[in-house]
């Protein structure tokens, strides 16, 4: 059942990591598709303006010759580059404030941010070949700033003008071949895209954290309800195994009533009576209040007398030092000290000693045998559930490995600790120790 539900949780670990990653291609793709709508609208609605706006100032006006004629006073060194560059200088601070006014109109409604530049990037006289500059030259520039232009437009266009012959010269034929750039950016087209994806991302988000909150609601009702059912598995096995020894012990009482009259056959089943319906009271906790009782001094001498009754052929050694009434469960104590009575008994021991003191607020309990011994490769996994060691289980007293383990669960419950000691073939001792306060 645990191994399937690691398998069930890779699994949906594996399908949720693969939905997230189809969710984020698409969201990407839905992201890019918007982009380029966006630059769509945004390049038609400038396009027509930047190329008006390059007519008013650039060679592209054939009505006014003035830029062709400094074309050519630069290209006949009538005039220096300083000149030169000043023209288109001047020419552009004359523009850029209608290029500045009409993108902050047209797109402040959408929050955009646009960055335009409109430049030549090449003059060529086609004459002799000569190229009249040799880096980009900027025409018009938003106050917005291109720093890395998503579209850009590239125009190439030839201007001639002829002279007739003057002063006995020879007429000339001067054309110019021109390359232009216009690039624009949009600063902030991502704020702009996230602002208008952000019901969808929302949604997306929404949708992913329902499906895991869902997913770990279910496995965490499934692990509480695992739970429950070990728990009951757990009462369950210890009542059935808790059985056994009562009933064993009456029905040896019952033979030997039958037989002859023995005064301590009577409160032996009086006890066996009182442990069944204690351990039935575990079974009904939510239908009784029933008080703990504490052991007494005299009940260890009761435990150890019904071992002796219930095993006749083994003898039972009991030393106890406890005087006073000790704050521990009566019938936890009981199951404790019969399971490793028993456990001896099961594994061929003819001399049992048990030995009880109490000390400095501790409970020490030594159970001691001479059995066949526990090898000590196996010390470490007697105390587990349902394990039996099968190399040495050949006595008539056979069982289903949960004695030690309750022995376990009972020292456990009250922070005590045990230790195991074992000779093969000759002996084995249990010492446990249990703290408790007054």
């Amino acid at each position: 059942m645990i191994s399937k539900s690691k398998y069930l949780i890779a699994l949906f670990a594996a399908l949720f990591l693969l939905l997230l990653g189809i969710q984020a291609y698409f969201m990407y793709k839905t992201y890019q598709v918007k982009e380029r709508e966006i630059y769509r609208i945004v390049h038609e609605k400038i396009t027509n303006y930047t190329d008006n706006l390059e007519d008013l100032g650039g060679i592209k006006n054939k009505t006014d010759d003035s830029i062709q004629k400094i074309l050519i006073n630069y290209h006949d060194k009538k005039i220096s580059k300083k000149e030169f560059l000043k023209y288109f200088k001047k020419n552009r601070k004359d523009n850029e404030a209608c290029l500045n006014n009409y993108v902050d109109n047209t797109f402040k409604k959408g929050g955009y941010k646009i960055a335009i530049k409109i430049e030549y990037i090449s003059i060529v006289y086609l004459p002799d070949g000569s190229h009249l500059i040799d880096r980009p030259l900027v025409l018009y520039e938003t106050t917005n700033k291109v720093t890395n232009p998503r579209i850009s437009s590239t125009g190439t266009w030839e201007t001639t003008s002829t002279s007739s012959a003057k002063n006995g010269k020879p007429g000339r034929n001067d054309s110019f071949l021109v390359k232009s750039n216009t690039g624009f950016e949009i600063l902030n087209i991502k704020s702009i895209i996230f602002k208008e994806l952000a019901l969808l991302t929302v949604c997306c988000i929404a949708i992913l954290a329902s499906v895991l909150l869902l997913y770990i609601f279910t496995v965490r009702n499934l692990a509480r309800q695992q739970k429950q059912v070990e728990v009951l598995h757990t009462v369950v096995d210890n009542i059935s195994h808790e059985f056994k020894t009562p009933i064993a012990t009456l029905k040896i009482a019952s033979k030997a009533l039958k037989k002859e009259w023995n005064p301590d056959t009577l409160p032996l089943i009086d006890r066996q009576i009182s442990r069944l319906e204690n351990l039935m009271l575990q079974l009904h906790k939510d239908e009784t209040a029933g008080e703990v009782l504490s052991v007494k001094p005299e009940d260890w001498s009761f435990f150890v007398q019904d071992l002796a009754f219930t095993y006749p052929e083994t003898n039972f050694e009991l030393i106890s030092q406890v005087s006073e009434e000790l704050p521990f469960d009566k019938n936890l104590m009981e199951t404790l000290l019969k399971n490793l009575g028993e456990n001896s008994v099961k594994y061929g021991a003819s001399q049992i000693k048990i030995n009880i003191s109490d000390s400095s607020q501790h409970l020490k309990i030594e159970v001691s045998d001479n059995g066949c011994g526990i090898e000590k490769k196996e010390l470490n996994s007697i105390f587990e559930k349902f394990y039996r060691i099968q190399s040495n289980n050949i006595h008539n007293t056979k069982g289903l490995g949960l004695g030690l383990y309750f022995v376990k669960k009972i020292v456990s419950k009250y922070d005590g600790s045990i230790n195991v000691s074992s000779l093969p073939k000759a002996e084995t001792t249990f010492k446990i120790s249990i703290p408790y306060e007054n």
